[in-house]
């Protein structure tokens, strides 16, 4: 074992103290305390499972590295020092992880916090406090292995290093427990997460923070591996017969009376993808190819072109759900989403990228998926030919863009300059009258909306503008946001017995509607209400309402209670109006915000195909309810390390409990659920491979 120290007496130092299993034993053991208190702090995750036992071998063995890697390193004060450094990093990346998770119910990678560390201690310095004040007990917890270290350096790292046949041991065990735990990941079902569809927050829970590091490490300079082809099932390349239902109502339902039925074209371009995989050397993007040529395009319909030529106005509103939509407190709100176009089942998922996911889900019609970083800013270098500014400014329209916060957050003015947008942001041409937290969304669009308005009316230049809102932010609190203070009179005077948290919640939507207010003002007093589409839905349901192992103040505002685990949670609303629609429209079909960029499209009757978007236009007819086709309506929810859960006209399937519980009146085959399965996987896999492979340049540069 390791030979001790002896002064010149036969005396053993205090830096020997521990005994001779000290130096073998303490790295893996403080990797594994660290590993165990991180799970057992996330109440989201079960303890007692397999992966409890992967993620042990896997930190036994990452501590076994260091032991030896320090054991072998000739200066004996400088190996403590690293020691010691090793444990205070290991105690800092725990805190940090816990930090986020429980704040925003994730892990992130080392990269995207390391990326927008800078934008949140800057943007929402002011509720760090609150954060750190909650973490005390696991802080306090993850420093005890550096704390036992500091007196123990002695014997953990002693002044000689251990004998060659003990690190032969140590290096065989090292091994061992790397190998087992592999293969208890790669040979089981958690290979994807290990592989093709790692990221952080599907890792750590399955195989420990310690290779979730190593995975991103490695892949970031490797790339991650391909994922499986889906071309095996064979995918059904024509169109069922008979249509399925979209909507309830018509643009013009007389007119749809007197006419014979007509015959529609499809939603595509003259793309030749099977002579694009002829052609190409790469197995990915040959896959690729094949896979899209075989995807049923979206059908056009009695909404194709309704608004073509007209003014489009489309807007992502932080933290926007349903439960703000209130008669008397957000008038316009209430107006505006039961009138126009009413949809009854959409969704807003929760993409495990905050804001920046659901805003890229909004303006791409893609999956945000990890590409390995966060979709949007992976994207900046890309070719974004399938935006919406990039197919409405070639027809002679502007297409502004603003965001009333700091405009470099989330890397904001890259990638929306990228998508096509001329954006302005905070620091960036946009000049607001009020400094605060958040800034006014009234303000913003007291700002901006006259420019453009004006220009139609004066030029005829006919307009898109993008907004990304601000004022629905957390944390909910009348400490904590400005609007919710300015209007906490107004909410609590309606719902006295609501907690501080709904009420804040509610009362800083109401600046939203205020703006809503002020844009629909101006169009009507330009004359241009019935020019204009207003489009409008949230980023993500407000998650920042959910204390993690506490009061779930979300439930308590809708009045029944689901975890972040249903798909029902992330029920929101879709907000698409314009005065020319003179009744309501109702529209049953499931949809979700990637469905909103193909939408569009068929009702401005833009040239584009559907078939290079995760979404499908909503008023497509051309599926059967009951069965599977990849041309029907599919909402997919992000894998948060249990499958992706998913709705479709047939029902519904939940990851987190493997079950699917079919419609009202629906049967479907035996093999409709495991279908559906496979489509879905493909569609997020793809969506990675489209923003990883910057695969639009490779399609268009033909």
């Amino acid at each position: 074992m390791y030979r001790p120290y002896t002064g010149p007496s036969g005396y053993t130092g205090r830096r020997n103290m521990g005994g001779p299993l000290l130096p073998i034993l303490f790295f893996p053991a403080a990797a594994l305390y660290h590993e165990l208190l991180l799970r057992a702090f996330d109440r989201s995750t079960p303890f007692f499972d397999l992966a409890l036992l992967r993620t042990a071998l896997f930190s036994i063995a990452a501590g076994l590295t260091i032991g030896l890697i320090l054991d072998l390193l000739p200066w004996r004060k400088a190996s403590r020092i690293a020691g010691g450094a090793l444990l205070g990093l290991s105690a800092v990346l725990f805190c940090v992880e816990r930090g986020v998770r429980s704040t925003f119910g994730t892990y992130y990678g080392l990269a995207f916090m390391g990326g927008m560390g800078g934008d949140v201690v800057g943007g929402f310095g002011s509720t760090l406090l609150q954060v750190i004040l909650g973490l005390i007990p696991f802080i306090l917890l993850s420093l005890v292995p550096l704390a036992a270290f500091i007196p123990l350096r002695g014997g953990v790292i002693p002044d000689e290093g251990g004998e060659t046949p003990v690190r032969i041991i140590l290096a065989a065990a090292l091994v061992l427990c790397q190998l087992t735990a592999y293969l208890l990941s790669v040979l089981g079902p958690v290979k994807n997460y290990y592989t093709y569809e790692y990221t952080a927050n599907n890792a750590i829970p399955h195989f420990g923070l310690f290779t979730a590091v190593r995975l991103e490490l490695e892949y970031a300079v490797a790339g991650l591996p391909a994922p499986p082809s889906f071309l095996d099932d064979p995918l059904p390349s024509t169109p069922p017969a008979t249509p399925g239902p979209a909507a309830s109502g018509s643009p013009d339902p007389s007119a749809q009376a007197t006419q014979p039925p007509k015959e529609y074209d499809f939603n595509q371009l003259d793309i030749d993808f099977q002579a694009l995989a002829d052609g190409e050397s790469d197995e990915t993007l040959k896959d690729m190819h094949q896979f899209f040529a075989n995807v049923i395009p979206s059908q056009q319909n009695e909404y194709t072109g309704m608004f073509k030529g007209k003014n489009l106005i489309l807007i992502t509103a932080e933290g926007f759900a349903t439960p703000a939509i209130d008669k008397d407190l957000t008038p316009t709100l209430y107006k505006l989403t039961h009138e126009g176009f009413v949809f009854h089942n959409f969704y807003q998922p929760d993409w495990t990228q905050s804001t920046c996911g659901g805003e890229f889900a909004v303006t791409t019609g893609v999956i945000p998926n990890w590409a390995p970083g966060i979709a949007a800013k992976e994207s900046i270098d890309n070719d974004m030919p399938t935006t919406l500014p990039k197919l409405f400014a070639p027809l002679g329209y502007s297409v502004p863009a603003w965001h009333n916060h700091t405009y470099t957050y989330y890397s904001r003015n890259q990638y929306l300059a990228n998508f096509g947008y001329d954006y302005q942001g905070i620091g960036n041409g946009l000049e607001l009258p009020s400094e605060q937290w958040p800034n006014s969304d009234l303000e913003m669009m007291e700002a901006t909306a006259d420019s453009y308005i004006q220009d139609y009316v004066d030029n005829k230049t006919p307009f898109h503008a993008y907004y990304m809102t601000v004022s629905g932010h957390g944390y909910y609190s009348w400490g904590g946001n400005a609007m919710s203070r300015k209007h906490r009179a107004e909410v609590e005077a309606k719902y006295p017995d609501l907690s501080e948290t709904c009420q804040a919640y509610l009362a800083c939507n109401m600046e939203l509607d205020l703006a809503l207010e002020y844009l629909v003002d101006k169009l009507e007093e330009a004359g241009i209400a019935g020019d204009t589409l207003i489009v409008m839905t949230g980023d993500h349901y407000p998650y920042l309402m959910v204390e993690e192992g506490g009061s779930d103040y979300y439930n308590e505002l809708r009045g029944f209670e689901d975890s972040e685990a249903d798909t029902s949670r992330y029920r929101n609303t879709l907000l698409m109006w314009s005065a020319a629609i003179e009744k309501p429209i109702e529209v049953d079909t499931p949809c979700s915000a990637i469905d909103i960029v193909p939408t569009i499209c068929n009702l401005f009757g833009l040239e584009y195909d559907s078939r290079l978007y995760s979404g499908r236009d909503i008023f497509a007819t051309n599926y059967q309810p009951d069965q599977y086709s990849n041309g029907m309506p599919v909402v997919v929810f992000a894998n948060k390390g249990q499958g992706n859960s998913w709705i479709t006209c047939a029902g519904t399937y939940e990851a987190s409990t493997k079950t699917f519980t079919p419609n009202e009146g629906i049967t479907v085959d035996d093999d409709y659920v495991s279908r559906v399965h496979r489509l879905v996987a493909a569609k997020v896999n793809y969506s990675r491979l489209i923003v990883q492979k910057d695969y639009y340049r490779t399609v268009f540069q033909h």
